[in-house]
């Protein structure tokens, strides 16, 4: 933990204070009282802190996370929303902290190593995707879930950015960024009837900064291994030659 707090970068600490203050202080100048929502969206913030620097207790925080989102999404009716999060995003969670764990970045538990799919896996990704999200919608149309079209979105953008997470691939980052954005959405329509929910619309825009800088912070970390791996090839291949 000492390693990590010295690796957070100074716009890291800005963008995360930034993001608790405008949920805090949104929180209670409308006067919420379900404290649940503070909690969750705080929880939430950090988490992608961590992810966005590759550090597995970022996964750890996203299922804790998901308990507090789904608990939310049910009192709204958004059931895409609760089953998504608590049935899929969260377990999926918990394999990608294995995967993480169980891939450090040159032992170095603070990072994961970054991973590149094979033109075959995103083949298989984008069916699976497909498959996921026809089957919820029929499930979420049987539940009379609100906002129908944009809950099925949510769940496509969530399941693609969950399987990408677990896959330790940089454009993760890419699918939840497209996932905050229907929720965003999603929660402007919630709130236009009750402006207690407003703090999730600026919870998800946190989300949505975070992510954009998860998938930057991953590119650099992707090409900063792919060089360390070259440098380290040239140099068995140049022991070999002396050899």
């Amino acid at each position: 933990m000492k390693n990590f707090i010295k690796s957070i970068k100074p716009m890291e600490w800005v963008i995360w204070s930034v993001s608790v203050a405008a949920i805090t202080v949104c929180f209670f100048v409308f006067r919420n009282t379900r404290y649940h929502y503070l909690i969750g969206a705080l929880i939430g913030v950090t988490s992608l802190v961590f992810v966005s620097k590759g550090n597995p207790a970022g996964q750890g925080l996203t299922v804790v996370f998901s308990v507090f989102y789904g608990v939310i999404s049910y009192s709204c009716r958004y059931y895409g929303e609760m089953i998504t999060y608590l049935a899929m995003t969260a377990p999926m969670a918990v394999v990608a902290l294995v995967s993480w764990l169980r891939n450090p970045y040159k032992g170095d538990k603070n990072e994961v190593e970054v991973n590149s799919l094979s033109v075959k896996e995103w083949c298989l990704f984008a069916a699976l995707s497909v498959a996921v999200t026809v089957a919820f919608y029929f499930i979420l149309r049987a539940l009379n879930t609100a906002n129908l079209i944009v809950s099925t979105a949510s769940v496509f953008t969530s399941f693609a950015a969950s399987y990408l997470t677990a896959r330790r691939n940089r454009f993760y980052a890419v699918g939840y960024a497209v996932n905050d954005v229907v929720l965003i959405v999603m929660w402007i329509l919630q709130t236009v009837s009750d402006l207690t929910y407003l703090p999730m619309i600026v919870c998800f825009t946190a989300f949505l900064v975070l992510d954009v800088y998860g998938f930057v912070n991953w590119s650099r970390m992707l090409r900063r291994q792919k060089a360390a791996l070259r440098e380290s090839e040239r140099n068995i291949d140049g022991d070999n030659d002396f050899d």
